[in-house]
């Protein structure tokens, strides 16, 4: 049995504000997770927290590329030199977000010790980058596309490291079926793309089963997998920042989590976007800590 290991990344670096004068507040996500024990309910050990660098995008327009950049830089690396020595120590982090874009610090440990994959669980593929969109900015919405060599060099080949996954080496599921762009650019990519609708038609399990044994190629060390709590629907869970409709149901993430996070294979988990600011009540962190702790320990 491997050890997990809690590890807080309270990052909210690559969003926009939502609302003048405002930040983010997915960066308080680890602490509403823990409020809810999480660290106990999973028997974890403590990994302690990566403190970011302050918010700040400074004079950013339009135009300028990804803001925050050189925080997101310095963060990535901080962040990945503790992702590592975990993985190397053969523990299994879970990593509290944060938004989408403490994904690059996982990628970016992993890239160091050899070929890994990534199973994404998001809303959107974040795939957002300058040979498709005029609107490049929030890395929390384009840390796939940085990862796989897309996007400024700053971001892009940390290390000399790029392309941190390969565009094989990538899955999505429960995209929204009305992403249709997005998905004939990752279908013409050869990047699988499971949607809602495909989860319901051949069964969260089944697929989830076949993806785990796809990562077993000698080509590939393991795989990391991203769960971005817009993933699942506004109606359960609407404390996000992009709530987009007809989502996964908690026992559906669950059943696709569940054999992803079995295999030995899986190295890593992280947990991102949920932002405690838009649940006053605290029902979508119980609620999210609680798909956590069934998907991985099954209590």
């Amino acid at each position: 049995m491997r050890n997990i290991v809690v590890l807080d990344a309270p990052s909210n670096l690559g969003l926009r504000p939502p609302a003048p004068g405002t930040v983010p507040g997915c960066y308080k996500l680890a602490g509403a997770l823990r409020e809810q024990r999480i660290v106990q309910r999973l028997r974890a050990l403590e990994g302690g927290v990566v403190v970011p660098p302050r918010y700040d995008r400074g004079d950013w327009r339009e135009g300028d590329g990804v803001f925050n950049a050189g925080a997101l830089a310095a963060y990535t690396r901080k962040l990945a030199d503790r992702v590592e020595r975990l993985v190397r120590a053969g523990d299994f982090p879970v990593v509290l977000g944060g938004d989408c874009s403490i994904q690059l610090g996982a990628s970016l440990a992993l890239r160091r010790l050899g070929r890994y994959g990534l199973a994404a669980m998001d809303a959107s593929p974040d795939f957002r980058h300058p040979g498709n969109s005029d609107r490049i900015g929030a890395a929390g919405g384009e840390e796939v596309a940085l990862a796989t060599g897309r996007g400024q060099d700053d971001l892009t080949d940390l290390e000399g490291l790029r392309p941190y996954l390969r565009d094989e080496d990538v899955r999505f599921f429960g995209i929204r079926d009305v992403f249709e762009e997005d998905r004939a650019e990752l279908a013409a990519l050869k990047i699988p793309v499971v949607t809602v609708g495909d989860i319901r038609e051949w069964g969260a399990d089944a697929l989830a089963t076949a993806t785990a044994r796809a990562f077993e190629i000698p080509e590939v060390d393991g795989f990391w997998v991203h769960l971005d709590a817009d993933v699942l629907d506004p109606g359960v869970m609407p404390a996000v920042d992009s709530p987009d409709p007809d989502g996964l149901l908690p026992d559906e993430l669950v059943a696709l989590l569940r054999p992803l996070l079995a295999s030995a294979h899986c190295v890593g988990l992280n947990v991102t976007i949920y932002d405690p600011d838009l649940d006053p009540e605290g029902t979508a962190g119980a609620l999210l800590a609680d798909v956590v702790v069934a998907a991985l320990v099954g209590d």
